[in-house]
């Protein structure tokens, strides 16, 4: 199994791979931050205070306060907990609707695949994601159930390709056809010998997708279809921030280094896995 790795190999890895190492622990920070938002935040992000507004960063306001007031700090903090919330549910569920999908169509083929990959998924891909997300939210209203069905809508077509394209170069592999002589139905065919076996491309889709998910949702509350207020979104943020960009940059500067660093560090970890998982590279590398 792709998990059974030995502790000195990953420790190999972190020192030959100093990007990666470095998207751990910024992830790790974020999740920190959104798993323990109540008791990290030094106060309540939605708390008003008219007299403190706009005020740089200092002792009492680390991030400095917006434009009602709210400290910077506490709601960058939150807005982590939203961020990967969102993130983590649409690649699950677009990871969960590509197996699916993607398995079906590679395993079948014939007028299967040509249904699903020619029709259906060519029909999602001639919209663009965001624009798909778009019309729907505003459609249905904004939500975080809306907005993570509709970041999903537009996001598995890609996992579907990609285990499309795995299930067809393995389908007919030696393991494969002695499972179906033994009797296998297909179900277990996909779901205990294929599946297995093409995870790894997968894997690393899903971790460059979530830097992907995160950005999104991002670009869809600075549209104002995010979660609503006061909830604190990076996005948001930066949609209230526009006015006050010269004269009280860290109003923008906070937030936006948020969403930098997010999708950085899964991209990072994208690439770091890539190369981790494939033998050749880690042969070539001394892995």
């Amino acid at each position: 199994m792709i998990f059974a790795v030995p502790v000195a190999s990953l420790r190999r890895a972190a020192r030959h791979n100093l990007l990666t190492t470095a998207g751990v622990l910024l992830v790790a920070i974020f999740v920190t931050c959104a798993l323990f938002a109540p008791w990290i935040s030094p106060q309540d992000p939605a708390h008003i205070d008219l007299p403190a507004r706009l005020t740089g960063p200092s002792a009492s306001h680390w991030f400095g306060t917006d434009a009602l007031g709210r400290d910077m700090l506490a709601r960058v903090i939150y807005g982590a907990r939203l961020s990967m919330l969102v993130g983590s549910c649409v690649v699950a569920a677009s990871l969960t609707l590509g197996l699916i999908f993607g398995s079906i169509a590679g395993y079948y083929g014939g007028v299967v695949d040509r249904l699903l990959n020619v029709v259906v998924m060519n029909a999602f891909m001639s919209f663009p994601g965001i624009l798909l997300a778009i019309a729907f939210v505003a459609f249905l209203g904004p939500g975080i159930v809306n907005l993570i069905f509709a970041l999903s809508l537009g996001g598995w077509v890609g996992y579907a390709r990609l285990v499309r394209a795995q299930v067809l170069a393995v389908r007919e592999r030696e393991f494969v056809e002695a499972a179906r002589a033994l009797g296998a139905n297909d179900l277990r065919i996909i779901v205990r010998h294929i599946l297995p076996n093409i995870i790894q491309p997968v894997i690393v889709q899903a971790a460059i997708g979530m830097a992907g998910a995160i950005l999104a949702e991002g670009t869809m509350s600075f549209l104002g279809l995010g979660v609503p207020p006061p909830a604190a979104s990076w996005g948001s943020m930066l949609n209230d921030a526009r006015a006050y960009l010269f004269d009280s940059p860290h109003v923008v500067l906070f937030p936006a280094g948020a969403v930098m660093l997010a999708v950085l560090s899964f991209n990072f970890i994208g690439d770091g896995l890539r190369d981790y998982l494939d033998p050749r590279a880690r042969i070539e590398v001394g892995l």
